[in-house]
C-alpha cells in the first residue's frame, strides 16, 4: 500500500511506502469478541460451573474486566489512530495478555504487569494528543484519559493487595467514563444530525451545544469527586441527577423526531438517553445513601454497549465507504443492548433467567459487530488498494 507525500517547490516526486495501521481495524474486532465471550464466561464462573475460572467468579473481577479490558481497548480503537505495525502489535500483545490474566486470576506477576503496561502505555500515547488543544473543554480528554488508565492500574494493585477497594474503584471508573460518554458521543452525534439535516432540509440543527457541554462537564466532574466519600453521597446524587437531566435535554434538542429516516442516528441517541437514565438512576441509590453497583449497569450495559458498537460500526462503514443510512441492522443493535440493560436492571426480581437473558443478549449483539466489524474491514481493504478510476 503507497502513500504520495505532496511536493513541495525544488522538491522531487517522493513515493514511501505507508507503514502505518489503523488501531481500530485491530482492537475493534478484539474488543467485540471479549465483549461476546467475557460475560457469559464470568457468569459461568460466579455461579461455580467453572472452578477454573477464578479470574472472572466475582461481581468486582467481572466489572474489572469489562471496565478495564473491553472499554479501554474500545478507547485503544477509537483514539490511537495509525501506528507503526510493530508498536500496534506490542500493546495488542499486552492487552490480550492481561485478558489471559483476567480469565485466570493473575496467577503470575507478567500477566499483571502486562495489563498495567498496556493501560500506561495507552495513556503515554494518547493523553499528550490533547493537551495542545485550544478550547478548554477539548483539553479535558487529557486529564480524563489519564485518570481512567490510572484506574485501570490501580485497581489491578487493588485486586492483588487490597480486594476491598476494588469495587469503589470500579464506581469511580463508570461515573468517569460517563463523563467520558458525554462528551465524545456528543461529538460524534452532534455532526452525524447536523450534516444529515442540512443534506436533507438545508437546516442545520442544534450542534454540539457548547454551554450545555460545559456545564455537563462541571456536573459530571463535581458527582466524580463528591462520590469519592461516601458522607457525600447524597450531595453527588443531587449533582449527578442534575446532571442526568440536562443530558436529557441536550438529547431532547437534536430533535429525534426528526430522524425517523435514519434508523442508525436513533440507534446512536438511545445510547445518549442511556447515558441520562443510568445518571437518574445512580442518583437516586447515591441519594439513598446506598451503593449503586446494580443500576450502574444502566451505563456499562445500555450506554456503553449501544454507543460503542455504533461509534465502532459507524468507523469501519465510512471507511468503507457504505452508506449508514441503508444499514438497517444498526438499530436492531441498539434494541438488544437496550433488552439487556432491562434485563439486567430487572434483578434481583426477575431471579437467574434474567440475568441469562441479559448475558446472553448482550454477547449476541456483540458476536454480531464483531463480524460485522470483519466484514467492512475487508471492504475498507479492498476500497483502499482498488485502482483508481481518476486520471
Amino acid at each position: 500500500m503507497l502513500k504520495f507525500v505532496a511536493n513541495g517547490p525544488g522538491q522531487t516526486g517522493r513515493i514511501r511506502r505507508a507503514d502505518r495501521r489503523p488501531a481500530w481495524a485491530l482492537f475493534f474486532p478484539l474488543a467485540a469478541l471479549h465483549a461476546a465471550l467475557a460475560v457469559p464466561l464470568s457468569l459461568a464462573g460466579m455461579l461455580g460451573w467453572l472452578p477454573w475460572l477464578t479470574g472472572l467468579a466475582t461481581p468486582s473481577a467481572h466489572g474489572r474486566e469489562l471496565l478495564f479490558g473491553f472499554a479501554l481497548a474500545v478507547m485503544a480503537g477509537y483514539l490511537l489512530g495509525p501506528l507503526p505495525p510493530r508498536r500496534l502489535a506490542l500493546l495488542a500483545g499486552l492487552w490480550l495478555v492481561g485478558r489471559v490474566g483476567g480469565l485466570v486470576g493473575y496467577p503470575a506477576w507478567p500477566l499483571l504487569l502486562a495489563d498495567a503496561a498496556f493501560a500506561l502505555l495507552l495513556a503515554l500515547w494518547v493523553v499528550p494528543r490533547f493537551l495542545a488543544a485550544k478550547k478548554w473543554r477539548n483539553r479535558l480528554l487529557s486529564p480524563l484519559l489519564g485518570l481512567l488508565c490510572l484506574l485501570a492500574v490501580a485497581s489491578l494493585a487493588s485486586r492483588s493487595a487490597f480486594p476491598g477497594l476494588l469495587s469503589p474503584l470500579l464506581h469511580q471508573g463508570v461515573l468517569w467514563l460517563l463523563l467520558l460518554m458525554a462528551f465524545m458521543g456528543g461529538r460524534v452525534i452532534a455532526p452525524a444530525v447536523n450534516g444529515h439535516l442540512m443534506a436533507r432540509d438545508r437546516v442545520a440543527g442544534a450542534g454540539v451545544q457548547p454551554r450545555i457541554e460545559a456545564v455537563l462537564i462541571g456536573l459530571l466532574g463535581a458527582a466524580g469527586l463528591l462520590a469519592i466519600w461516601p458522607m457525600l453521597w447524597p450531595l453527588a446524587g443531587v449533582v449527578l441527577a442534575l446532571a442526568g437531566a440536562v443530558i436529557l435535554v441536550r438529547l431532547w434538542r437534536w430533535s429525534p423526531w426528526m430522524l425517523r429516516d435514519r434508523l442508525d442516528l436513533l440507534g446512536l441517541l438511545l445510547g445518549y438517553a442511556w447515558l441520562g437514565v443510568g445518571a437518574l438512576l445512580v442518583a437516586g441509590d447515591l441519594l439513598a445513601g446506598g451503593s449503586p453497583a446494580g443500576r450502574l449497569h444502566a451505563i456499562t450495559v445500555g450506554a456503553l454497549g449501544t454507543l460503542a458498537s455504533g461509534i465502532m460500526l459507524r468507523q469501519a462503514i465510512l471507511r468503507a465507504k457504505g452508506r449508514l443510512g441503508e444499514e438497517r441492522w444498526l438499530p436492531l443493535l441498539a434494541v438488544l443492548f437496550t433488552l439487556a440493560a432491562g434485563l439486567r436492571l430487572a434483578l434481583p426480581l426477575a431471579g437467574l433467567p434474567a440475568l441469562w437473558g441479559a448475558a446472553s443478549i448482550w454477547s449476541l449483539a456483540w458476536l454480531l459487530v464483531a463480524w460485522h466489524m470483519v466484514h467492512w474491514r475487508r471492504r475498507g481493504a479492498a476500497v483502499a488498494t482498488a485502482p483508481s478510476t481518476s486520471t
